[in-house]
C-alpha cells in the first residue's frame, strides 16, 4: 500500500510573508521585542515621573520626634 499523500496544490509566493524568510523573520522579531522593550520602559519611566515625590513643606512635625528633641 502506498501511504504518501500526492497533492497537487499550487503555492503562491507572498514577499510579504515573514515566515518564507529567515532573515526577514529575525529581524521582525527583534524589531518587535526591540521596541516592545522600549515602549515598556518608556511608560515605567513616564509613571515613575507623573507619580513621583513631590515636596510639601507644610509637614507639621511634632517637637519631641526632631534631630533634637523638645521635651516639656
Amino acid at each position: 500500500m502506498d501511504t504518501q499523500n500526492n497533492y497537487n496544490e499550487q503555492l503562491i509566493d507572498n514577499p510579504a510573508d515573514i515566515e518564507l524568510s529567515k532573515p526577514s523573520k529575525s529581524r521582525f522579531l527583534f524589531l518587535l521585542g526591540f521596541f516592545g522593550f522600549f515602549i515598556f520602559a518608556w511608560a515605567g519611566c513616564y509613571n515613575l515621573y507623573q507619580h513621583g515625590y513631590h515636596k510639601n513643606d507644610d509637614v507639621v512635625v511634632p517637637d519631641n520626634t526632631l534631630y533634637d528633641p523638645k521635651y516639656k
